[in-house]
C-alpha cells in the first residue's frame, strides 16, 4: 500500500493584536492584546507543540498601512498590524518552552545588513537547536522605505535582485566561513577554534561589500530553514534558486494547482529537484465538535469581525486607495509596486468594494472552512489531493481558541487518515521537514558557498 503524504501544519501569527482576521480583537474570549507579554507566547508554543504542529510560522511587517484613505486612522483603531512588535525576540522564550517546535520568522533582507543577520540567525538556530526557520520578504510598502531615509520602495523585480546578492553573501557567511571542524574546544592544548579553518568573507558586489568573519560557529542547521512567499514571476525565479517553503495564498483549487505546478517546473529548472520544495497555502479554519457548534462559532465570530479593516489592509498589500471607490464601483488595478500576489486576488476576486468586503467578512481574504473535525479533514484533504500542495498555514481568529479547537479536533482526524504524524521525529526543524539532515543539500545554490579556502 501507497503511504500517504503526510501534511505540514503551521500556525500563522504576528507579533500584534490584528493580523490576519481584523477585528476578532474585540471578542470578549480573545487575548492578543495581550500579544506583548511572554506568557502569551509561550502558551500559544505549548499548545502547537501539543497538536504536533511543525511551525509557527511569523510574519512580520515594516512602515505601516497608511493607502486606505490616505491616513493611519482607522489601521490604529483596529489595530491592523500597529503596534507590531519585533519577532525574533519571542524565538528564545518559545523554544525554551518546547522540545519541537519549529519557528519561520520573517525579516526583509533589505533592511539589515547581512553581516549583522547571519550573527542573529546563528545565535537563534543554536539556541532552539536547529529549530529556526527565516521566511524571506523583500518588502513593499513605501511608508516602510520612508521611515529609514529612502524616498520609496525599490522597483518589485529590483528587490529580488537585491535580496539575490544579500543571500550569497550571507550563504558565504554562514556556509563557508567556519569549517565543520573548525572548533575544536581543546582546554589542554588552548585551542577553542583552529585558526587555518575559519575564512574571511570577501564580497564586493553592487549592493554589497563585505570583507569580514562569521562572527558565530557554526549551528546546527548553519543556514535557517528558508521560507519565501512571492509568487510572482521574479518572485518565482527566485524562490526556485532558495526557497525550501514557500508559502502560498488562493481561493480557487485550479489557479492553486497552477501556481504550484509553476512552482515546481522552476525548481527544476534551477536544478533542483521538485519536491526541494515544500508548498503551503493559507487558510483559516472554525472547528468544533458538531457542524452546528461550528456555524454558531463562525456566526459568532463574524458579529465581532471587521471587513473594514480587512480592506484597509489589502489597500496597502495592492498600493490602492479602495477608499475612494463607490461601493459597486469598478476598481482599477493597474501595475503597481505592490505585492503582485495581491494585485492579481483583486482582479479574482471581483473588483468592487462590495465584493471585497463580503470576501473580508471574517476580516481577512482566506478561505475560512467551517464545521466538525472530520469536515474541517475533508477540506483539508481535497485541498491537497486537488492542488498538489504539502500543507497549511493556518491564521489565527480568537486566541487562543482557534489553535486549540484545531489541535483537538482536527488534529486527531487527520491522523486517523494517516495524514498527519503521530509523533515528533527527532532533529532539526529542516531533518524533520525532508528527513534528509540538517543541512542545505549539496544541489541549493548555497553549496557553492561551502569552501572558501
Amino acid at each position: 500500500m501507497t503511504q500517504k503524504k503526510q501534511l505540514i501544519l503551521n500556525a500563522f501569527n504576528e507579533n500584534c493584536v490584528g493580523h490576519i482576521n481584523h477585528g476578532l480583537w474585540t471578542h470578549p474570549r480573545d487575548r492578543t492584546t495581550e500579544y506583548n507579554t511572554l506568557e502569551y507566547w509561550t502558551g500559544m508554543a505549548r499548545t502547537l507543540e501539543r497538536g504536533l504542529f511543525d511551525g509557527l510560522f511569523i510574519a512580520d511587517i515594516l512602515g505601516v498601512y497608511d493607502v486606505y484613505q490616505g491616513n493611519i486612522d482607522l489601521t490604529l483603531r483596529e489595530s491592523v498590524q500597529l503596534p507590531v512588535n519585533d519577532p525574533m525576540l519571542l524565538v528564545s522564550a518559545m523554544a525554551a518552552a518546547t522540545r519541537h517546535l519549529g519557528f519561520g520568522v520573517t525579516v526583509n533582507p533589505l533592511s539589515e545588513h547581512p553581516y549583522l543577520l547571519a550573527r542573529r540567525f546563528s545565535t537563534l538556530d543554536q539556541l532552539t537547536r536547529g529549530r529556526f526557520g527565516w521566511n524571506i520578504v523583500t518588502g513593499y510598502l513605501d511608508s516602510a522605505a520612508r521611515a529609514i531615509g529612502q524616498q520609496q520602495q525599490l522597483l518589485h523585480d529590483e528587490r529580488y535582485e537585491r535580496a539575490d546578492e544579500c543571500l550569497d553573501v550571507l550563504y558565504q557567511l554562514l556556509e563557508g566561513s567556519w569549517e565543520d571542524d573548525a572548533v575544536k574546544r581543546d582546554k589542554a592544548a588552548r585551542i577553542f577554534a583552529d585558526p587555518a579553518k575559519v575564512h574571511q568573507v570577501r564580497h564586493h558586489g553592487r549592493y554589497y561589500d563585505v570583507e569580514g568573519y562569521h562572527l558565530c560557529e557554526p549551528s546546527p542547521q548553519r543556514t535557517p530553514v528558508l521560507f519565501q512567499a512571492g509568487t510572482s514571476g521574479r518572485g518565482q525565479v527566485f524562490a526556485a534558486r532558495h526557497a525550501e517553503a514557500v508559502f502560498i495564498g488562493g481561493n480557487d483549487k485550479a489557479v492553486v494547482r497552477k501556481t504550484v505546478q509553476e512552482l515546481r517546473e522552476q525548481v527544476v529548472k534551477a536544478g533542483r529537484r521538485a519536491d526541494d520544495l515544500k508548498i503551503v497555502l493559507g487558510l483559516t479554519l472554525v472547528p468544533a465538535a458538531t457542524e452546528r457548534e461550528a456555524r454558531d462559532k463562525h456566526d459568532e465570530y463574524l458579529r465581532h469581525a471587521s471587513p473594514e479593516a480587512g480592506l484597509a489592509h489589502f489597500s496597502s498589500s495592492v498600493g490602492i486607495d479602495l477608499a475612494r471607490y463607490g461601493l459597486d464601483e469598478p476598481i482599477e488595478s493597474g501595475q503597481t509596486n505592490a505585492i503582485q500576489s495581491s494585485v492579481r486576488a483583486l482582479q479574482q476576486l471581483g473588483g468592487t468594494r462590495r465584493k471585497l468586503l463580503e470576501h473580508f467578512k471574517l476580516g481577512g481574504r482566506y478561505p475560512a472552512i467551517v464545521g466538525d473535525g472530520n469536515q474541517v479533514a475533508d477540506e483539508l484533504q481535497s485541498w491537497a489531493d486537488e492542488t498538489g500542495i504539502d500543507g497549511f498555514n493556518i491564521t489565527r481568529t480568537v486566541v487562543p481558541e482557534s489553535f486549540e479547537d484545531v489541535v483537538d479536533f482536527v488534529v486527531p482526524e487527520l491522523q486517523n487518515r494517516g495524514l498527519y504524524k503521530t509523533a515528533y521525529a527527532e532533529g532539526s526543524l529542516r531533518h524533520k521537514l525532508f528527513g534528509q539532515g540538517d543541512r542545505l543539500p549539496e544541489r541549493h545554490a548555497a553549496a557553492q558557498f561551502r569552501q572558501l579556502a
